[in-house]
Formats: C-alpha cells, sequence, structure tokens
C-alpha cells in the first residue's frame, strides 16, 4: 500500500486518509475519491491530499477484517458488518465466552496491521454483547497477513459462547450453636441471586449440623434430584479433612481441588459426587460481589468442566478489588 500526500489531479481512486475541508463540506476519511470529489477539491483551492492507494497484493481494511471474524467466529456468535475497518463479533445469547488464548495472541502477533481484541476467557456474557473486535489498522492488509491469520484459523474457530442452562441447585448451609438465623438469610439471598442472574434456580435449601456426619447424609440426600449441590459451611475450610471435605468424602465423592489464587475467593473447594459437581463455598459469597466462586459457578452452570489445572491457571488477574466489608481485609489499618 503506497500511503502519502499527493497532488490532487493523481488521487482519483485513492482512499482518502484525512478528512479535508471544502466548498461544499467535508470529505471524510476512508472515502475513495471519483473525479467529481477531484474536482471539487480543486475547485475550493486544494492542491494536495493525503491518500492511501491499494496495491495488487492488499486486500482492504472492511474486506480484511469481515474476513478473518468471520474464520474467527464459532458457536453462539454472529458478525456485525464491517466498516472503517472494524468487524465486532456478537454473543447470539447468554453464555459463556470460550476462547482460544494462545491463537488469539498468534493472531496479533503476525503483523502490526491486524488485530484481535477480546472480553476475558470465560467471561459471562449477555446476548448481544460484543465479545471480541477485529481491527486493521492501516487502509489495507498484505494478502500474506490474511492468509497466515487464516491458516491459524483454518481448525476451528477460535471462539465460541457456551450456553448458561437452567440448572436445579441445592444449597447446604451448616449451623453452629449461637450462629444467628440472619447470617444464613444472608447466604440464602446472595446465592439465590447469583443463580438466578445465570439463569439458573435454588431449588432446594437445607440447614444441618456442621458435623462431618450430617454433611455427607446432606450431600448424599441432595445430589441426586439436583445438577450441582452447594455447601456453604458455618466456617472456613481450613483443610481436606475440615467437616465439608471431610463429609464429601464420606458420602463417597472426592475432593478435585481445594483453595484458588484468586482473593476474594482463596477458601473454595471444588468436588464431585459421581457426575454430580459440589462445591464448597468461600465465606466472602455471602456477600454478592465478585470472588473466586463466580468464576467457577458461571463455568459449571454453562456445562464446562472445571479441573484441578483451570483453578490453578486462575492466578493472573486473580487479586480482585478489595471488598471493604471483609472480615480480614489483605493489609491491616493504620495503629
Amino acid at each position: 500500500m503506497k500511503f502519502g500526500e499527493i497532488p490532487v489531479g493523481q488521487a482519483l481512486g485513492a482512499i482518502l486518509a484525512h478528512s479535508v475541508s471544502h466548498t461544499g463540506g467535508v470529505f471524510k476519511k476512508g472515502r475513495v475519491l471519483s473525479e467529481r470529489d477531484i474536482a471539487e477539491l480543486a475547485d475550493g483551492g486544494i492542491g494536495s491530499v493525503y491518500v492511501a492507494q491499494l496495491e495488487a497484493d492488499d486486500v482492504g481494511e472492511d474486506e480484511a477484517a469481515q474476513i478473518i471474524a468471520g474464520a474467527l467466529a464459532g458457536d453462539n456468535t454472529r458478525v456485525r458488518d464491517a466498516a472503517t475497518g472494524r468487524a465486532n463479533i456478537m454473543s447470539a445469547l447468554d453464555g459463556v465466552a470460550c476462547i482460544d488464548v494462545q491463537r488469539i495472541n498468534q493472531l496479533n502477533l503476525i503483523d502490526e496491521s491486524l488485530t484481535v481484541a477480546t472480553v476475558g476467557a470465560f467471561e459471562v456474557a449477555g446476548a448481544g454483547q460484543i465479545l471480541a473486535t477485529v481491527k486493521v489498522i492501516p487502509y489495507a492488509v498484505k494478502r500474506g497477513v490474511l492468509d497466515i491469520a487464516l491458516d491459524i484459523l483454518a481448525d476451528q474457530p477460535a471462539l465460541s459462547v457456551q450456553p448458561l442452562e437452567n440448572r436445579k441447585v441445592a444449597l447446604i448451609m451448616t449451623s453452629v450453636p449461637g450462629m444467628k438465623a440472619s447470617l444464613h438469610e444472608k447466604s440464602q439471598a446472595a446465592m439465590r441471586g447469583r443463580l438466578e442472574a445465570l439463569g439458573s434456580t435454588l431449588d432446594e435449601v437445607k440447614i444441618t449440623e456442621h458435623r462431618i456426619e450430617a454433611v455427607a447424609a446432606a450431600i448424599t440426600a441432595a445430589a441426586p434430584a439436583h445438577d450441582l449441590v452447594l455447601v456453604f459451611g458455618a466456617s472456613a475450610i481450613a483443610d481436606r479433612k475440615d467437616v465439608i471435605p471431610a463429609g464429601l468424602v464420606e458420602a463417597g465423592g472426592e475432593v478435585v481441588h481445594l483453595g484458588m489464587p484468586v482473593d476474594p475467593g482463596n477458601l473454595m473447594m471444588l468436588g464431585r459426587l459421581g457426575a454430580i459437581d459440589v462445591i464448597g463455598v468461600p465465606s466472602c459469597a455471602r456477600s454478592p460481589k465478585v470472588n473466586g466462586f463466580d468464576w467457577v459457578l458461571a463455568r459449571i452452570l454453562a456445562g464446562l468442566d472445571v479441573t484441578s489445572g483451570d483453578i490453578m491457571g486462575m492466578g493472573v488477574g486473580g487479586l480482585l478489588k478489595e471488598i471493604a466489608s471483609r472480615p480480614a481485609p489483605r493489609e491491616a489499618g493504620p495503629r
């Protein structure tokens, strides 16, 4: 692509790089100059303009952006028509954004002329939300750049949305002597709000003693009729032998992972009883503010498998905003 300032008389068919005012108004940048345009500019005393002139191996910005966006977009997405070198990919429904981070990075490393920006991997997205934008920086990209990008995306799209499904969820809360009923009410309200926002239903709530045997019995009873079991302990989980994980094991389940590199949310437990996920909910989830538990919850409600390795990989970006009301802030106040 040629770019620069040229005499107006030589600009026929060129792309105007900067907006130009003339006697009849304004020609906006990106306009392909016609014979009539050239005449108006000349009549207005404009002798030269900054333009881009495409060469044989160039692909125009809109065409290139549209092609790349189409190759990127997978299930439950839609691509908007490109304009000004930009093509947006939208979510077609409420769900979780599944992004191949490695291939997005590969695309952005091809050449500075081509960029792809996305929402975060596994971010909850609403229907109609922008998931990604493909932006061509100059007025064209080289055919070779486009070909490399299409090779990267040849096997399958790098962006899709896994739909959130209406899942039946059981909530078990443990209690100890002297525990206020208002704490259970607060926990239940926060959990109901989370689930409803993600399209699922809090189907059953049970309060039981904070003992291994009681937790085991409650999980055993709840699991067969539900898609997910949440256990809110009267105290935080401190070890795999603590009440909640030990109760799950006694029920015949397994602890997949205890703890996570996300704060708030460090003391979450992910477990399974057969095919049913069982989550030991961290105390911070009594607040409706986002914590690490929310990241795992959204994936599970979208039907995505969450592994121990997935949780261990959440550390970058896992230091969330401080919650002023949390009982153990990261740093003590001034003494």
